[in-house]
């Protein structure tokens, strides 16, 4: 099955048109024709079977046959990460996160950050393309950069986490990951948090762990967060 993406698309839909580069991209190199079933997901949980009846580069129409929803997980996990200096490591990072099935991610500006800006626009459509590679119906929250700073004085519920380098005042993550709550994790950038970053953090009642002995790259540190905490809450 291959999926596209409409987040126009809502509940007892009936027709949709695509947009022209899609509706392109569709007749023009997939080489659909009228009768030929498309799936669709709006990336909130429904993904739509529908038939094209206008097979036009410029606007491919669709008769919407059936919906399905897809069950929500039980917990929200949301990544807050570091950009890293090469913007293809973020971007891997984003693709596999939300192959795993991360709720949202927010890229924070550290004090030790190489990279200080990211291109938002260009990181939706690694995270949009990658849902629609992996089958999923529900499309991760990215948010706008933010300075760390900002980010602790955010409100952030249930289980909070900061992984970092340090030797000292560590837990193992596994240990204190619980079922079916939310998480909130801090990864940083490839000079580590700074000791300032991380007393801030704890003050905020973010719990220091650890992912292993292994010193990792941020966006292998970010993957091994989301694959033990989605294991586990799963």
């Amino acid at each position: 099955m291959q999926l596209f993406y409409s987040p126009d698309l809502d509940k007892n839909a009936s027709q949709f048109t695509f947009p022209e580069d899609e509706s392109k991209h569709i007749v023009k190199v997939l080489r659909k024709k009228p009768d030929d079933i498309l799936h669709i997901t709006n990336g909130k949980g429904l993904i739509f079977e529908a038939k094209i009846t206008a097979a036009n580069p410029k606007k491919c129409s669709v008769e919407i046959i059936s919906e399905t929803k897809k069950l929500k997980k039980r917990h929200w996990f949301h990544l807050a990460v570091a950009p890293t200096k090469s913007n293809d490591r973020f971007e891997w990072f984003l693709e596999k996160a939300t192959e795993i099935g991360v709720s949202e991610i927010t890229p924070i500006i550290c004090e030790r950050s190489e990279r200080k800006t990211v291109k938002h626009e260009r990181l939706q459509k690694v995270v949009q393309s990658a849902m629609k590679q992996s089958l999923r119906s529900y499309l991760p929250k990215l948010n706008e950069a933010v300075t760390l700073k900002d980010f602790l004085e955010q409100e952030h519920k249930e289980l909070l986490f900061i992984a970092h380098c340090a030797d000292h005042g560590r837990v193992d993550l596994k240990r204190r990951i619980a079922p079916d709550h939310d998480v909130t994790m801090l990864i940083g950038p490839e000079g580590d948090f700074s000791d300032a970053e991380i007393h801030s953090a704890k003050e905020k009642d973010f719990v220091a762990v650890s992912l292993g002995e292994a010193r990792l790259r941020t966006e292998t540190a970010a993957i091994v967060a989301c694959m033990t905490i989605n294991l586990i809450s799963d």
